[in-house]
């Protein structure tokens, strides 16, 4: 038996049907035997939804009134009521058992799922099978239309059927005529059997892509293999605490592969709040795409599409000792972080006690570790039973030696994403790569009250230099020569935020009108008008917000240590050498026992290696956060800028050995520490001609007495 079933929500009606996360408010449903073709009673039942705001195309559609839907019943007491009157007629027919069918799949896997899991309370079984009548109908007829482009409408045009939909009430007509369909594909002439449900996932399936091959296991989602770019998409906006389950309930309804969600982690090896899941087919795939800026929570998830490639990256894995791990079936993967780097096997196992059992005892364990072997402090676990995992969640932030540890839910990609991330860390990591190795000429930052300036706020952390031009749109050719200026936070990373140096106040405020809240990269930016003495701020760490500026740390008394420097007038820049900048006023000038008002401009010197910078935009720069014109990294006595300023320098490579690497240094540190580490060390001036060549007058920097210099 099918038992037929139609339903709307408070939304969008028909393609769009569950897009918008409307509640449901209607159901209808008749019961069919295929055998005896007979049909049992019609029943329509309102459902009482929790926002009873009807859209102007629900109203239209079903001329439903919230007057209405205030008296019918909620959800939940609907759904067992149609199991009861189901069974009832069932019972009438001689029959026991039944499958659903619906027009298309909107109704079920996009409705009815979604919100009963967030409602928490359980759909019976029979909601995790059912037949796509539209489906059926186009196997029956393979020259009707596409699947996608089937209504209950055409199909009944295209048997010829004469139903009025005026008629009857709305969700009448639709089960009346899908049963009138039913009932032409099972006549003599298609004799059409239905065969094939569609089916819903109870549960998402842990653990990695697997494939068994005699006693071996090879992870097929390792970095030679390949996954559908069509059955993959990167959810953005996930709280940072949500597990591949927590996913999966975003998800319901949609078929996930086995271990098809990969959690996304940043550089420090923690959570970003993006996610790549794979679906089984690309119908699914395109079913999630409707869920874009759905809710998890208060928040909304951003849906987008993604490749096959970037999901390898991701969860791929080519590591025997991660596959041997990963190979025991059905396991709750808990990470633990912050372990003492002495902890041992069975440190950890009685630290989580008799209450938690690891599967496998000491096979259960797997320790992150450095190529060279080291400890990380990370570790994976595994649990047989989510019971045993909750007790393991119990002893978050509990103390193992002298430091406390922290358990996480995790996953078989995270556990790949980890592993990969540390074992191919290099053991003395290199700045990256500048993006446009270019030197322009000297040119300084505007100051001043004039609002010559326009603030971008809210850019998509991945928009560079070439995004924002084409968001300017003709404000480009208005924009001064080395005027944009990225800002990023204290870690290194796009703070959302960048500013623009325009050649006139009055094309400040037309850019300001004319691209507020544009879009870039589906997201909309703010843009104001500002200053140059507003932009500076920021642009040295400071805040502007409605309450006015707050200056930056290094604004307020007692600068320990000063970390950029100031410039007021022109320096030359060495072809291919040591950069040489000198924008206005930014800071006040280093103190030292020769400064004074008339004190001449500081002067930076940057590594050869580090002097490929463009101005813009590069790929590095330090916090907080600054424009690369406000960098300064050490400043010079006053007696030797002119010399630096006019000498030849000729940069040479570093030899093999000539640097070392200094890691775990004290956040204060300054200049005066360091020398005095490397105290009985010999650095005489010979020592820097491997590193720069310097003529005499410019060598003087480096030998400058050691109050001179500061960071």
């Amino acid at each position: 038996s099918l038992v037929v079933l139609f339903g709307a929500t408070a939304g969008a009606y028909g393609a769009k049907l569950g897009s918008d996360e409307r509640e449901l408010i209607l159901l209808v449903w008749q019961v069919v035997d295929l055998h005896s073709k007979k049909v049992g009673t019609l029943h329509k039942s309102l459902v009482k939804a929790d926002n009873l705001d009807l859209s102007d195309q629900c109203r239209e559609v079903s001329g439903l009134t919230p007057e209405g839907l205030g008296k019918a019943e909620p959800l939940d007491r609907v759904l067992q009521q149609f199991s009861q009157l189901v069974s009832s007629d069932l019972k009438v027919l001689g029959r026991s058992s039944y499958t659903l069918c619906s027009d298309g799949q909107l109704l079920i896997r996009q409705v009815l799922h979604p919100e009963t899991s967030k409602k928490n309370f359980l759909l019976s079984d029979c909601f995790y099978s059912f037949y796509d009548l539209r489906k059926e109908f186009h196997t029956c007829y393979p020259s009707s239309a596409a699947v996608k482009d089937q209504t209950i409408k055409t199909m009944a045009e295209y048997l010829g059927l004469g139903t009025d939909e005026a008629e009857e009430d709305f969700g009448v007509w639709q089960v009346k005529t899908m049963v009138a369909i039913i009932f032409s594909m099972l006549s003599e002439g298609c004799n059409h059997v239905f065969t094939e449900p569609e089916t819903v996932k109870y549960k998402y399936e842990t653990g990695p892509w697997i494939k068994a091959l005699s006693s071996f296991f090879f992870l097929c989602s390792s970095k030679s293999e390949t996954v559908d770019n069509e059955t993959v998409i990167r959810a953005r906006g996930l709280p940072w605490q949500s597990s591949d389950q927590d996913i999966a309930r975003f998800f319901k309804g949609l078929n996930i592969a086995k271990g098809g969600v990969a959690l996304c982690l940043n550089s420090q090896g923690r959570r970003n709040g993006e996610a790549l899941v794979r679906f089984v087919n690309s119908e699914q795939r395109d079913l999630a795409l409707e869920r874009h800026k759905h809710h998890m929570g208060s928040r909304y998830i951003e849906v987008y599409k993604a490749t096959g490639e970037e999901f390898l990256k991701i969860a791929g894995g080519t590591s025997n000792e991660v596959a041997q791990f990963l190979s025991k079936e059905n396991q709750v993967i808990i990470r633990m972080r912050g372990l003492p780097f002495t902890a041992t096997q069975e440190d950890v196992l009685g630290f989580l006690g008799p209450e938690c059992p690891v599967t496998g005892g000491k096979e259960g364990l797997l320790f992150v570790k450095y190529p060279d072997g080291r400890p990380t402090g990370d570790a994976f676990v595994l649990f047989s039973c989510e019971e045993y995992a909750q007790n393991a969640l119990k002893k978050h932030k509990e103390i193992l030696g002298k430091r406390y540890i922290e358990l996480f839910r995790s996953t078989a990609a995270e556990v790949q994403q980890v592993l990969n991330r540390y074992m191919s860390t290099p053991l003395i990591p290199t700045l990256p790569t500048p993006i446009i190795p270019v030197i322009p000429p000297p040119y300084t930052i505007a100051t001043g009250s004039i609002r010559d300036c326009v603030r971008l706020r809210g850019l998509p952390y991945t928009a560079g230099i070439d995004d924002i031009l084409e968001f300017m749109g003709d404000a480009t050719g208005d924009i001064k020569p080395h005027g944009v200026h990225m800002v990023l936070n204290q870690q290194g990373r796009p703070s959302g935020d960048a500013f623009i140096q325009m050649k006139s106040a009055d094309k400040a405020f037309m850019v300001a009108q004319k691209c507020h809240k544009k879009t870039m990269k589906d997201r909309y930016v703010e843009v104001f008008q500002c200053s140059g003495e507003e932009m500076n701020f920021v642009l040295m760490g400071g805040t502007l917000n409605r309450s006015g500026l707050s200056p930056p740390p290094c604004k307020l008394p007692c600068l320990s240590p000063p970390a950029y420097a100031a410039f007021q007038t022109a320096a030359v820049i060495p072809a291919e050498a040591a950069a040489l900048y000198q924008p206005q006023a930014l800071l006040p000038t280093t103190r030292t026992p020769q400064a004074s008002a008339a004190a001449p401009p500081t002067v930076t010197y940057y590594p050869a290696q580090a002097a490929q910078l463009y101005m813009n935009y590069t790929a590095y720069y330090p916090s907080p956060p600054v424009s690369p014109t406000t960098v300064g990294y050490i400043a010079a006595p006053p007696g030797a800028v002119a010399a630096a300023a006019t000498a030849t320098h000729t940069p040479i490579l570093p030899q093999p050995g000539a640097l070392v690497r200094m890691q775990g240094l004290p956040y204060n540190t300054g200049m005066k520490e360091i020398l005095s580490f490397f105290q009985g060390y010999q650095y005489a001036p010979d020592d820097y001609n491997g590193l720069i060549q310097l003529s005499d007058q410019a060598r003087s920097v480096l030998q400058a007495p050691k109050e001179w210099v500061c960071l």
